[in-house]
């Protein structure tokens, strides 16, 4: 898999995100805790970038100030060229338009009272768009029958949900897909289903793919460029199949070793 040399997409530099624990007496505020400490990234257009490391390592963190779903303690994110660090939620309407998200488990992010039919329509509706055949178009593309959108989501299985969910995440026709652990929570026998689909879309629709994963093997499968994290921190970072076969820092090391894989699976 060629290393990407497209355009910059996304921007991050020097991101630090600060929270702070509750307070245990009103003489003191709560302890700092540095969840993200001077992170920088490049993404570019087209590419399959990959973020990898345990819980706690910062990477939902990260997720969130791309997504623009949380903002930096200090630092700046560009997104094509625009600032989106600080902006106003009425001020990221291209962003949302152009970046969407498929979450870890497609149970949650999907509302069970709603039929696909709705489900995948929603960020059409919510951008002021027209729906026309789009939802049955989508469906198609994810590898479901036109008659699943008349169904709701408990009917279908976890798998089948997960292509629900990349449906929804496809309908306005975005620039950026998102995955956050989006296999995590599927059976094992139907993960290297899900890695496939999406990697085939990337392709196919000429996305740029930022994944989300704590297991380095699968990010190996669908990514070009990985971003090691640890305690805030990247750590390491460079084409996949060069940090798989030579990784330089121990964090690396250890993930290689003590992270279960879907080698033989996939």
């Amino acid at each position: 898999m060629p290393t990407h040399a497209g355009t910059p997409l996304i921007e991050a530099r020097d991101l630090t995100r600060v929270y702070r624990r509750p307070r245990t007496s009103l003489a003191r505020q709560g302890e700092a805790v540095h969840a993200l400490r001077e992170v920088s990234l490049t993404v570019r257009r087209g590419e399959r970038f990959g973020i990898v490391g345990e819980s706690g390592s910062g990477k939902s963190t990260l997720l969130r100030l791309l997504c623009a779903l949380d903002q930096p303690t200090s630092g700046s994110i560009r997104f094509d060229g625009q600032e989106i660090t600080g902006r106003p939620e009425r001020a990221l309407k291209f962003l949302r338009h152009s970046l969407q998200i498929v979450f870890q488990d497609p149970m949650s992010s999907l509302d069970p009272r709603m039929r696909v039919r709705d489900l995948v329509a929603e960020p059409l509706v919510a951008l002021g768009e027209p729906i026309g055949g789009r939802v049955t178009e989508l469906l198609e593309e994810v590898g479901l029958p036109a008659s699943a959108a008349d169904r709701y989501p408990h009917q279908f299985s976890g798998g089948q949900r997960q292509r629900i969910a990349i449906a929804r995440a496809l309908a306005p026709r975005p620039k950026v897909l998102v995955a956050d652990e989006p296999v995590s929570a599927l059976d094992v026998s139907v993960r290297g289903q899900i890695l496939n689909l999406l990697a085939d879309l990337v392709d196919e629709l000429g996305l740029t793919l930022v994944f989300v994963s704590h297991d380095l093997s699968v990010v190996r499968h669908v990514c070009e460029t990985v971003a090691v994290m640890n305690n805030g921190s990247i750590v390491e970072t460079g084409p996949v199949d060069e940090v798989w076969a030579a990784p330089e820092h121990p964090y690396t090391r250890t993930l290689l070793q003590a992270v279960p894989t879907l080698e033989g699976l996939l």
